[in-house]
């Protein structure tokens, strides 16, 4: 059974784009052996993260998250059984949140920048879909 789940987090350094970077090279490294796909947004130091795969690995990999000392304030947005993968390509597909073009964001909320907090899981989907239908996701893995 596939599931997909959304959340939204902090860094605790929001300085450290190597946190970042850390988080892609174990997600691109670890995800296939488990079948997870997915995408991260990163931005003013806030996470916005959707992964697909099986229940169990899914499951697993959001309690690693919780504990992960690279994330505070992490909130489960969405979470629910699917058909198929909106991220079946991406080992994990990356964004850079500071990097958006803001009508794009205006879309989907209130100010001119995301903030996942202030956002229902059925919107946050639709945002990340749409970056990918724009290409505005790097690192096709």
């Amino acid at each position: 059974m596939l599931v997909r789940l959304i959340y939204a987090s902090r860094a605790v350094d929001s300085q450290s784009a190597q946190a970042t970077e850390d988080i892609l090279s174990s997600s691109r490294s670890h995800n296939p052996a488990s079948g997870i796909t997915g995408i991260l947004c990163y931005g003013n130091g806030i996470f916005l993260q959707a992964l697909e795969g099986g229940r169990t690995p899914i499951n697993q990999l959001y309690g690693h998250i919780q504990r992960d000392a690279r994330h505070k304030d992490v909130v489960l947005l969405s979470y629910g059984e699917i058909e198929e993968r909106s991220f079946g390509s991406w080992t994990m597909g990356m964004v850079n949140l500071a990097k958006l073009n803001t009508s794009i964001v205006l879309k989907y909320c209130e100010k001119p920048e995301l903030d996942p907090y202030a956002v229902s899981g059925s919107v946050a989907l639709a945002l990340l879909q749409e970056l990918m239908a724009t290409a505005s996701i790097m690192g096709r893995a």
